[in-house]
């Protein structure tokens, strides 16, 4: 069997897996990591523990039982350039040995300055806030358009998931009751959530609109033609800031360094993370001149700052994968096409762009579940769980695509 195949030597969860489990149960909040309970089988004892993650390398997973998977999912689309690529923890490595940590909004480096130089020369916007995570990015973009409209009401989209850090609830339409209906009370009430790609909102004395140019945990839903263009000038006729989220959509995914690139749309601040570093948890919310420099210049205490802004590793990371995906995003397009003809001819319903599809099965939990015992990590996607999203690291083989797509027949 060779290396970027799955190789399956215990059963799924195996008993490492389940010890190890056992071990995080005790101390890690029960909200988190999905465990269920095991129950006793004529086949022995199942259940749908997580696998525990060992290494891995490229498209490649191993478990701490010595299963080998295949991860169709890029680590939630992190592993862009694929898990471990060389040339990042290499960039890593040496930032590591030379300059761990610098002090955020107080102290600057080399490193975080031609980042953000190279996200301008990238995006064709000006200036950007550094952060950790999806959630942070957006945060910013929130407060970002806050100040630069005056207006506190934001439109959001039924569906859309932007974090669940407080301001990001605020605008997450995913799983609206549920994730967002515990803390209702303290979310406040500036934010509307409209139908996506259905028509245009009413934008008087809106701030802000919020939206992912295409869908990604609500289902890899894209818009139809000319809806993202239309949003971009209703905006821009009510004076209200447009904001992209391209934390998923970013970084090539769809077959173009941004999704926005494909029917030629500038927002005024876009975020950014996931995929941009390949493997660090760092973010951008990135913007206009105009928008970026209604916040004013620092008196000496920074507005929104955190202690780890513009991490070097992190920097460094991302500015060594985005020099690797320039060898890669030219060809995502040209292979996402070819995958979704395949799956197509296989009898499968697909939408999505690039390597960002989403796969219409019935009763998508229990077949990601099946194909997990065969060696493939793929997650449901939707409020439904109605498809499975296919979004693995760019430099998936044509080989191991072919493999999953039998295997899925074999499941369905």
């Amino acid at each position: 069997m060779s290396d970027d195949a799955p190789r399956i030597v215990t059963e799924v969860p195996g008993p490492q897996t389940r010890a190890w489990v056992d071990r995080l149960a005790l101390r890690e909040c029960p909200a988190i990591t999905a465990r269920r309970a095991r129950r006793a089988s004529a086949l022995g004892t199942a259940d749908d523990d997580p696998i525990v993650w060992s290494s891995a390398s490229g498209c490649m997973v191993e478990d701490v039982d010595g299963n080998r998977f295949v991860d169709l999912t890029a680590g939630f689309g992190v592993a862009s350039v694929g898990h471990a690529h060389p040339a990042i923890v290499a960039a890593a490595q040496d930032q590591v040995a030379q300059l761990p940590h610098v002090m955020g909004d107080a102290y600057p480096e080399t490193q975080r300055i031609r980042l953000l130089e190279r996200l301008a020369d990238m995006t064709g916007l000006d200036r950007a806030i550094l952060g950790s995570s999806g959630a942070d990015a957006v945060e910013a973009a929130l407060k970002t358009a806050r100040i630069l409209s005056g207006r506190d009401t934001v439109v959001a989209f039924k569906a859309g998931y932007h974090g669940l850090s407080y301001g990001a609830l605020a605008v997450t339409g995913y799983h609206g009751d549920a994730f967002r209906g515990p803390f209702a009370g303290q979310l406040g009430t500036h934010v509307r959530h409209v139908p996506f790609g259905e028509g245009l909102p009413d934008l008087k004395d809106v701030g802000a609109v919020i939206v992912e140019p295409i869908q990604g945990r609500g289902g890899i839903r894209v818009p139809p033609v000319g809806w993202l263009p239309a949003l971009a000038e209703a905006c821009k006729q009510a004076g209200t800031a447009l904001i992209f989220d391209e934390i998923y959509t970013g970084f090539g995914r769809t077959g173009d360094w941004f999704a926005m690139n494909h029917e030629g749309v500038l927002p005024d601040l876009l975020c950014l993370g996931k995929g941009m570093a390949g493997g660090f948890p760092i973010s951008a919310c990135i913007g206009t001149a105009e928008a970026m420099d209604a916040w004013g210049a620092s008196s000496g205490e920074a507005l929104h700052t955190q202690t780890f802004l513009g991490n070097p590793v992190g920097c460094s990371m991302a500015l060594a994968c985005i020099d690797t995906l320039e060898d890669i995003v030219p060809h995502v397009g040209e292979l996402g096409a070819w995958t979704q003809g395949l799956l197509e001819t296989a009898g499968f319903t697909v939408r999505g762009r690039g390597l960002m599809l989403g796969i219409e099965v019935d009763h998508a939990l229990e077949v990601s579940r099946e194909l997990l015992r065969r060696g493939t990590i793929l997650l449901p996607a939707g409020e439904q769980g109605e498809v499975l999203g296919f979004t693995p690291p760019l430099v998936i083989s044509k080989a191991q695509i072919q493999r999953f797509v039998d295997t899925l027949v074999a499941v369905t």
